[in-house]
């Protein structure tokens, strides 16, 4: 077949969809667009998931009547002043948004640039340009797109429900807020307000708290670091309040909301000694370096970033972010504590609080049965308390420490501590669980990782990409417990592996570190992997529930805990311990 150049129109609706994927997509480059004119109000309103409309309204600087007539030619854009790709200080940058959506969608625009006489309005119908025209639009723009994907009905056929569509929308909007509290943002759908967030000038940490929530601010922590010109600040969530996906998970590059493995992957490494595989923590950080050193032009989607040296920015974020949990880890989230007033609420709630009689008694209940007040409460006898740590028992200092003095053992498994200000629950089992584990830990830190010699060294055939990964990392490796040798073309030699994994399949541990250093750059799949054995020999090695413990003990295992780090949650991120403050009791009880 001989070969022809395509029509301009289907040239331009199949480079639109390395832009506008879904309505969100289209949703953010417009948002972008209204952040790099200087708004400082964006109101934002879709209709069925932002396929019949898309209204992005802001009071920027607006666009006069030369720059309207460019703004829906393809590569033309005001966000690259000097041409320089290495050093872009804009949120959008590719010359294709509005292009790209005039491709796939009717557009209209309404404008009117800052001290101008009157605005100026253009539309595209079918990727058909129409002619500008005067219009008495105030200062900012107003821009519409309507039937999304009519003109491309295999894209529009794969699109999500609208729920879903819609769901995106509001994703890609609070990310591009969380970003810039200085600017108010309005979102709209076909059911009405979606949210309204009120400008917080120069208080980041209050758009963070009105996007995520006030329990997110009450089990947050910050952190702040610099490194070699590169700095990190943000909030991050506590390891006990954690979700079951990383839709949580904010992070900014000079201002750019970006998805990228890099970020994902150090904030799992950073919390790996305290949750589970399958939970993810809460955070918003924010990323700020010279612009030179970070390439933000290597996805149509401007998602994803590449660094000059991605080790110096992923040591950085896992340093910040390990350094703040090993401070502020011995709390533990208050979520459960707040659930577990809210359940007494309900169970005596005002119902069940009618006033009763001063000389109220069940002898005096007409549905008393006959002679119940001769006879014992057996039902009441729960027998001899588990533990009696009285506070005459307990030393006067134990009284005033965070955990309080330990007062009794309920079932076998959980203390309760009295503190100054209200009551500590204890999880036995979880707390000694941690405390062993960062024991062991320490152990391993300051007398190295033990060695096993192989008896007859083992011979692990890998092929070229992990030979690649693997050969750079041997002296890392060795210091780790893991002494490899080269062994010819395509092989290496085990002869020493770290005691604490026992008897090992060489062939399968190394595999695995070869895959994960080809992932990650470096010998942490090693560490993490006697992290785990470590974890797992804390957990058979602990208190188990289901032990007596003596007021002596149960006092020795909460001060324990208050010298440990991470003590606020087990290794599996559930916590340790619940706190319920004397206020919060006296409200149960009408006392407040």
């Amino acid at each position: 077949m001989p070969v022809r150049r395509l029509d301009p129109l289907l040239v331009d609706r199949i480079a639109a969809g390395e832009v506008v994927e879904r309505p969100s997509s289209a949703v953010k480059e417009l948002v972008e667009n209204a952040l790099d004119a200087g708004a400082t109000r964006i109101d934002v309103a879709v209709e069925q998931g932002g396929k019949s409309l898309i209204r992005v309204i802001d009071d920027g600087s607006g666009m006069d009547e030369r720059d309207l007539a460019l703004a829906i030619e393809r590569h033309a854009t005001s966000k690259i002043p000097d041409g320089d790709l290495t050093n872009i200080a804009t949120l959008g940058f590719r010359g294709e948004a509005l292009p790209s959506i005039a491709a796939v969608a009717d557009l209209s625009i309404e404008t009117r640039a800052a001290g101008a006489p009157h605005g100026y309005a253009i539309r595209v119908e079918a990727g058909e340009k129409r002619g500008l025209s005067a219009c008495a639009w105030p200062r900012g723009t107003k821009i519409e797109a309507r039937a999304l994907f009519a003109a491309t009905p295999a894209r529009l056929k794969f699109l999500k429900t609208e729920r879903t569509e819609t769901a995106a929308i509001v994703d890609v909007v609070k990310r591009l807020a969380m970003a810039n509290p200085q600017v108010r943002f309005a979102l709209s759908a076909d059911n009405g307000a979606l949210f309204d967030y009120s400008p917080c000038g120069d208080d980041q940490a209050r758009r963070i708290f009105q996007i995520l929530g006030q329990e997110f601010a009450a089990n947050a922590f910050r952190l702040e670091a610099e490194r070699e010109g590169v700095r990190i600040s943000g909030l991050a969530g506590l390891p006990t309040y954690s979700r079951g996906n990383a839709q949580m998970q904010y992070v900014y590059v000079n201002g750019r909301p970006v998805r990228d493995k890099l970020f994902a992957g150090a904030i799992r490494a950073a919390y790996l000694d305290f949750l589970s595989a399958d939970r993810h923590p809460v955070a918003a950080l924010f990323i700020d370096c010279d612009p030179r050193i970070v390439d933000v032009n290597v996805h149509p989607a401007k998602a994803e970033v590449r660094f000059a040296d991605p080790g110096l920015v992923r040591g950085l974020v896992v340093g910040a972010l390990k350094q703040a949990l090993a401070e502020k880890s011995r709390r533990s989230a208050d979520t459960g504590a707040r659930a577990a007033l809210d359940a007494l609420a309900r169970a005596n709630g005002p119902q069940h609080r009618a006033p009763a009689p001063a000389n109220w008694g069940l002898s005096h209940s007409p549905y008393a049965p006959a002679g119940f007040e001769d006879l014992p409460q057996a039902a009441f006898d729960a027998g001899a308390p588990m533990a009696d740590s009285r506070p005459h028992d307990s030393p006067a200092q134990d009284s005033e420490s965070p955990l309080g003095a330990a007062r009794a053992q309920l079932h076998e498994t959980y203390i309760v501590a009295q503190t100054q200000d209200g009551l500590v629950i204890v999880d036995q089992h979880a707390a000694h669980e941690r405390i062993v584990y960062e024991k062991l830990k320490r152990q391993r830190e300051e007398n190295g990782v033990a060695r096993q010699m192989l008896l007859i060294p083992a011979v692990v055939e890998l092929d070229d990409s992990r030979m690649h990964a693997l050969t750079p990392a041997l002296d890392e490796l060795a210091a780790l417990g893991l002494a490899l040798e080269s062994f010819g073309p395509g092989a290496v030699l085990v002869r020493e592996t770290p005691a604490l994994l026992g008897d090992v399949d060489c062939k399968r541990l190394v595999e695995n570190i070869a895959d994960l250093l080809a992932e990650e750059g470096d010998a942490r799949g090693l560490s993490r992997r006697l992290d785990h054995v470590l974890a797992t020999c804390a957990c058979h090695h602990s208190v188990r529930a289901g032990r007596r413990l003596s007021g002596a003990e149960m006092n020795a295992l909460l001060r324990e805990m208050e010298a440990t780090p991470g003590a606020g949650q087990c290794n599996h991120g559930r916590p340790t311990y619940i706190e319920l403050k004397l206020a919060d009791i006296e409200k149960l009880f009408g006392r407040r």
